[in-house]
């Protein structure tokens, strides 16, 4: 089952018929997305101009913390370089339906994707640099497991961040 899918329809409001008539396809499809295990839409139906959210946290390239992490990693490739470079790889996106950008001065040794129930965490080790760390891909199973708890901890530092970039005329 396609729970995350089912969750999604739940919060919008929309009933197997109403997304079906909305991504061009019959009503039955739709009912297979979700009941059928493995069974996904076709990409042309999961875009992100129709709603989702893409939502990026970076660390400051001028804070301390930065420079903290760069005096342990002690390599030629400086992060606070490797940030820069995120930031105009996301200049390129800026405008983009759905995309958020912010600042976090909360954390320098973690890296976390997450996607619905699944997620890629990269625990950044003391003195080694993010390709020397574990990855782990976790999927949510139960409240408040490790999952949640990442999650939590991401949700914290996007409310703590800044944006990435200045508010013009109503958009980032």
């Amino acid at each position: 089952m396609n729970e995350a899918l089912q969750r999604a329809m739940t919060k919008a409001k929309l009933t197997d018929r109403q997304l079906a008539e909305r991504c061009g396809v019959d009503a039955k499809t739709v009912t297979r997305w979700i009941t059928e295990a493995g069974r996904l839409p076709h990409a042309r139906h999961r875009k992100a101009a129709a709603g989702c959210r893409v939502r990026f946290i970076v660390g400051d390239p001028d804070s301390e913390l930065t420079r903290s992490r760069e005096e342990d990693e002690d390599v030629a490739l400086t992060l606070s370089t490797r940030i820069r470079v995120t930031l105009a790889e996301l200049e390129k996106i800026r405008s983009w339906p759905g995309i958020e950008a912010r600042f976090s001065g909360g954390h320098a040794h973690l890296s976390v994707f997450l996607f619905d129930n699944d997620m890629i965490v990269t625990p950044l080790l003391p003195h080694s640099v993010g390709h020397d760390a574990p990855t782990l891909h976790l999927h949510r199973q139960q409240d408040d497991g490790m999952f949640d708890r990442f999650a939590s901890h991401v949700e914290e530092l996007w409310g703590r961040g800044r944006p990435v970039w200045e508010e013009t005329d109503g958009t980032a």
